[in-house]
């Protein structure tokens, strides 16, 4: 049976198993942010810098910052804070409750709610002054009562859909709607807006002219019925990126944010200009021999082709590690790469390193720059026939976010030992030299 070099099941130092000794490896209980070493750690400055170079990309045409979902795994509150003073003029979200919490956290920044909410939040969108999209008759009613109520108009964009089929008002709506919402006094209709359904597919150009043509013609409707928006805008980070007769006044940057690429079709746009802020590490919770012939992990279906040595990461599915990724990752230790073996388990993965001496504590990169040659987030979503999107959305609340400042030569969060003249446990420096934690 296959030798426990390092920790047992609990992830912390001790329950050492049969065998030869093995050498002292110090841990220190602070080299993560939490009681478990695995976390996900942003770099701020990558979201300042991705907000600045697609900001003067885009000019004049102004930033919407999209921070939905936690900003998409990143952390809204610290992501919004850098993207607004990086430039961007405002900010997006899908649900209420979102914007709330940017509230709460004191940014004042405009924000944008990007469906129509549930009437039941009209009174806190107009207490909080939260800009909403509209669409429909109810609406228009619901969100300007609450402005009347609250003494102050809501600022609301009028939604038209121009084809994704999913939120908007029928074009042949629209004359009725903008008049509805104009003759509302407690309401300022701020913007019209569209979304594009393929702009992230340049094989569907032909659909992605149809929007364009159809939003067009959306504001002229608009016009004739007396209103000219502040804020048009249509552009996703697709969009805006491929189309720059599609950006207009304003554009809805999101995944670009984060240094990732819009679609499977689109990697290189992102790549050449953009830093990726996110990185998933763990440090080495065990380390056993497993000899030729012995089998890991549930379901036993990965066989060691020689005698080798195993590593214990305690991340898993719960953690947003699919389980549909078993075998098919690598992962990045001491400045090299090997390979995931066995299935992912709720809570732990299994790495083959080989001889390598790789010791409890010391720090593996899941996801990180691929600049730096670390696994990129890319791999995962092509390993899953999914998006980048959800492969950062799915890293779940288990795992502390790290936010701090540093530039692409700063190295990780360290653990274990001390290397190279590093202390066990520094964590990139934040805000008056701290990491900052979310």
């Amino acid at each position: 049976m296959g030798r426990v070099e390092g920790s047992g099941e609990s992830g912390g130092p001790g329950n050492r198993g049969s065998g030869e000794p093995r050498r002292s490896v110090p841990v220190s209980p602070v080299a993560w942010p939490g009681l478990r070493p695995a976390w996900v750690e942003v770099d701020l400055d990558a979201v300042a810098h991705n907000t600045r170079t697609l900001g003067a990309e885009v000019a004049p045409a102004r930033v919407l910052a999209v921070v939905k979902a936690d900003a998409y795994g990143h952390g809204a509150v610290p992501v919004a804070r850098s993207a607004i003073s990086a430039g961007a003029s405002c900010l997006g979200v899908a649900l209420v409750e979102e914007a709330l919490a940017l509230r709460a956290a004191g940014i004042s920044a405009p924000v944008l709610v990007l469906s129509e909410p549930h009437p039941a939040s009209a009174d806190a969108c107009a207490e909080h002054g939260i800009a909403v999209t509209v669409c429909t008759p109810a609406g228009v009613q619901a969100f300007g009562a609450a402005g009347r109520r609250g003494g102050r108009p809501v600022a609301a964009h009028l939604k038209v859909d121009t084809g994704m089929h999913r939120q908007g008002c029928d074009p042949a709506a629209l004359p009725a709607l903008a008049a509805a919402a104009l003759a509302e006094p407690g309401l300022e209709v701020a913007g019209l807006w569209s979304h594009f359904a393929v702009a992230d597919e340049p094989g569907q150009r032909a659909t992605t002219d149809a929007q364009l043509a159809r939003y067009s013609d959306a504001l002229a409707t608009a016009a004739a019925a007396g209103l000219a928006p502040r804020w048009r805008h249509l552009a996703n980070s697709a969009g805006a990126t491929l189309r720059d007769d599609a950006r207009f006044d304003l554009v809805r940057l999101g995944i670009e944010l984060y240094g990732l690429a819009p679609s499977p079709d689109l990697p290189g746009e992102a790549t050449a200009r953009l830093r990726p802020a996110l990185a998933l590490r763990a440090a080495v919770s065990a380390v056993r021999t497993v000899e030729a012939g012995e089998r890991v992990s549930y379901g036993h279906r990965w066989a060691a082709p020689a005698r080798t040595r195993v590593a214990t990461l305690p991340v898993g599915y719960a953690d947003g590690v699919r389980r549909g990724l078993s075998d098919r990752i690598r992962v990045r230790l001491g400045g090299r790469d090997f390979r995931q073996v066995g299935r992912v388990t709720m809570d732990q993965v299994m790495v083959d390193v080989g001889d390598a001496p790789v010791e409890v504590g010391e720090v593996a990169t899941l996801l990180g720059d691929p600049a730096r040659g670390e696994p990129g987030v890319r791999e995962w979503s092509v390993a899953l026939d999914t998006i980048d999107y959800e492969v950062t959305c799915g890293l779940s609340s288990r795992l502390p976010r790290v936010h701090h400042h540093g530039d692409r030569a700063d190295g990780p969060v360290t653990a274990g030992p001390a290397r190279a003249g590093r202390p066990v446990g520094t964590a990139p420096a934040g805000p008056g030299g701290e990491g900052v934690r979310r």
